[in-house]
């Protein structure tokens, strides 16, 4: 019987190749491919070298598919336009909807492949996603805005194991040796340093702006709007204040941040737009996610149209603008919203 392909995203790391060595287990037939997503200098040949040792170690054909172009337009100039508004985007999670598994499965359909895989920690049955066995890995909250006509096509063997095992299961294996125990990479790939770096490039972020209270009051300066994000509490000046201070709002068309006390940052209601649901639903209860490393709070969702509302039971500090919410089930994913 003819094995089925299966196109697998290879990184030249522990995660993917043993991903790779899994589903070559369960008969797939691999077919690997790395991604270039962007230009930046020095980053990609030493991934590609160990990319090319792996699929030769492996017996598999490997393909290095250039998607620098729409990771610019969807994902590179995406970051830096919700900056500028003001906003906190979420690249990763662009990314993964419209790269990883957007051009990666319109690339695996050129190809004649009908399958994909990667190295994430998630689980899917098809039709819904779920949250990985290891919580400490689990990427859930970054795949929920990925659309629910591709979840059919994809395959996720790490969903169901620990990151320590699969530390030691790829230390058995000869090619992942001398890099089985590298430092992974949790930062956004495009980014050296700090995010300003980036943002520096396309425009003026030092113009000096007022720092405003909730009444519209002036009350001090600040170094440019784009040095800050929902919740900073430094780097600006607040003449008189005897108490700390925190970002409240961003107002780029002003150059201006309201600032406020802590008890000013605290939200227990939000609105949703981009709206991706895995099943069809008008309101819901659920679990919230608002960032990716926070708990799971209790809340009512209602949707109307094509943007919603969130109430939740518990408030949260600093939430953040243009990031995204994602709703669970326990440990099903139910769908996800970009914060407004």
């Amino acid at each position: 019987m003819k094995k089925q392909k299966i196109l697998v995203g290879m990184s030249g790391g522990v995660d993917s190749t043993v991903t790779s060595i899994l589903l070559q287990k369960e008969g797939y037939e691999v077919v690997g491919v790395y991604l270039k997503l962007h230009n930046k200098v020095g980053y990609h040949e030493a991934n590609i070298e160990k990319v090319k040792r792996v699929a030769e170690y492996l017996g598999v054909e490997v393909h290095i598919h250039d998607l620098s172009t729409p990771f610019k337009e969807k994902v590179y100039d995406y970051f830096v336009d919700t900056y500028k508004e003001g906003l906190t985007p979420n690249p990763c999670v662009m990314c993964n909807r419209n790269i990883k598994f957007g051009e990666m499965v319109e690339f695996a359909e050129s190809l004649g492949i009908e399958k994909v895989a990667t190295g994430h920690y998630i689980k899917c049955d098809g039709d819904f996603l779920y949250m990985a066995e290891d919580d400490t890995k689990d990427q859930s909250y970054f795949l929920a805005q990925v659309r629910k006509e591709t979840l059919k096509r994809l395959v996720f063997p790490l969903g169901t194991w620990k990151k320590e095992d699969v530390k030691v299961y790829a230390s058995k294996i000869p090619v992942l040796a001398d890099f089985a125990t590298q430092k992974e990479s949790s930062e956004i790939c495009f980014v050296e340093n700090d995010y300003t770096e980036v943002l520096e490039r396309h425009m003026d972020i030092d113009l000096e702006g007022e720092t405003v209270d909730v009444d519209g009051n002036v009350v001090g300066k600040h170094k440019g709007y784009m040095h800050y994000t929902i919740g900073k509490r430094r780097g600006f000046t607040v003449d008189g204040a005897h108490d700390p201070h925190f970002v409240l709002e961003i107002k780029p068309e002003k150059n201006q941040i309201v600032v406020g006390k802590k008890e000013a940052l605290e939200v227990n209601s939000f609105g949703i737009k981009e709206i991706n649901l895995f099943e069809k639903l008008t309101e819901f209860n659920s679990t919230v996610k608002v960032r990716y490393r926070t708990k799971a709070i209790p809340c009512k969702v209602s949707i109307e149209g094509d943007v919603g509302s969130v109430e939740m039971e518990e408030s949260v500090f600093g939430l953040a603008y243009g990031q995204v919410a994602v709703f669970y089930n326990g440990d099903k994913v139910i769908g996800s919203g970009v914060i407004c």
